[in-house]
């Protein structure tokens, strides 16, 4: 008898606590689908390349298992539009980066062709919306990390031809001209005290393309420069709050506070050693990170950006892209309002890129900086110097003349 009570009383409070939370998942759907929930960051295109070499026709994103992203979960999680990443290791830095890179740009495109009717490839604010109103995800790319360009700014701009719309500035490994966040950890040592010279042209560059500005894995030096030079507003596409979770993966407050000063938008990441900095995380934890980032610098600093598909603990309640619903609704029960969420959804980073696209058209009499990395930044034994005042052929003749000089000097005094 005892032990039919005690369930009896069980059932009664999964249902009261399941009705609870119903208002707020009715409310939660209803604003996704007033507003598109933009995510900053998915690696769904490096698991293409690593369970299949980017061949697509081996793959069904309809019944794919082995990945947190496929189309019924897209689909359940109300996703608008998507930052598909593309990213490559940084052990291809000063090899063969450029080439992969662009093959997971290829992917991406080969990914919205193959389904059509669930997502469409967009390159601006405007394309987001227009996909929203077509029922579609709306399908951008992030170049995640610098290392990708290979210190070219030509690169750089064909990469934004090809439909790259953001570029984090480093990965886990510094570039030629930028510092990357494990330098804050002390496990490695800062080479350009966060930007070089040449990685201050970038930004300036970036802003004249209307690509957007990514810090997530910097240095908070490197946040800081960009914060105070770029003309355009910037993105941390994956990252979550320092003083929830004290990884330097993660911003600190102040600089919580310089973004909302440049009106950019910090997209928070759900792995859980940047959510807990521990292995184990729920979907609680996460909201945590909203809300400081909400008290430290408001509401319209923030957005989603799960970095689903590149990490490999996600906390509980968030297991996959199907999920965030289940975020929107916590934020609501936790007392935001409708105009914060919608904010957070995607107002935020449309503002941003829109007001991105604004600097660009603004620049439109500005001629594209074509001054070139110093060639000693970047010389190593993979890459030739072509082009440079001082190639290796040049090099090679002036030190054979001084040489010869030298020795005939010395032959004359004797």
């Amino acid at each position: 008898m005892l032990t039919k009570v005690v369930l009896a009383s069980c059932v009664v409070l999964w249902v009261s606590s399941t009705s609870a939370q119903e208002p707020f998942m009715t409310r939660a759907l209803q604003l996704m689908s007033e507003t598109p929930l933009i995510d900053g960051h998915n690696d769904l295109p490096w698991q293409l390349r690593k369970q299949f070499n980017n061949e697509l026709n081996k793959v069904d994103l309809h019944t794919l298992q082995t990945t947190h992203t496929n189309i019924p979960k897209i689909k359940q999680g109300r996703l608008g539009a998507q930052f598909w990443s593309a990213y490559v290791p940084c052990d291809t830095q000063y090899k063969d980066a450029v080439r992969q890179t662009l093959e997971q740009i290829d992917v991406v495109h080969r990914m919205c062709l193959k389904y059509p009717e669930t997502f469409m490839f967009a390159t601006s604010s405007q394309e987001i919306m227009d996909a929203f109103r077509m029922n579609k995800t709306a399908s951008l790319i992030g170049v995640e990390g610098g290392h990708s360009i290979d210190s070219s700014l030509g690169t750089l701009r064909t990469m934004y031809h090809l439909g790259v719309r953001y570029l984090t500035l480093t990965h886990s490994c510094n570039t030629p001209w930028a510092d990357n966040w494990l330098v804050d950890t002390g496990s490695e040592p800062s080479e350009h005290n966060g930007l070089s010279p040449f990685g201050k042209q970038l930004i300036l560059e970036m802003n004249r393309l209307g690509m957007l500005i990514d810090l997530a894995h910097v240095t908070v030096a490197v946040m800081n420069q960009v914060l105070d030079m770029s003309k355009a507003p910037v993105i941390f596409s994956h990252s979550s709050a320092y003083s929830v979770c004290p990884h330097k993966r993660n911003v600190p407050d102040d600089v919580l506070r310089k973004v909302k000063e440049k009106r950019g938008v910090v997209m928070v990441n759900f792995y859980n050693d940047y959510v807990t900095c521990s292995k184990t995380a729920k979907l609680s934890d996460v909201a945590d990170h909203f809300d400081h980032i909400k008290k430290v610098a408001g509401a319209d600093i923030i957005g989603f950006g799960g970095d689903y598909d590149g990490v490999t603990r996600l906390p509980e309640g968030l297991e996959d892209v199907s999920k965030v619903p289940s975020l929107v609704a916590e934020l609501l029960r936790r007392g935001w309002t409708d105009e914060e969420v919608k904010a957070a959804l995607g107002n935020n980073l449309l503002r941003v890129f829109t007001e991105a696209e604004s600097i660009r058209d603004s620049l439109k009499a500005t001629d594209p900086d074509d001054v070139p990395i110093p060639y000693d930044a970047v010389q190593n034994p993979c890459r030739t110097s072509h082009g440079y005042a001082g190639d290796a052929g040049a090099v090679h003749s002036v030190s054979m003349l001084t040489l010869l000089l030298t020795l005939a000097l010395q032959v004359w005094v004797h």
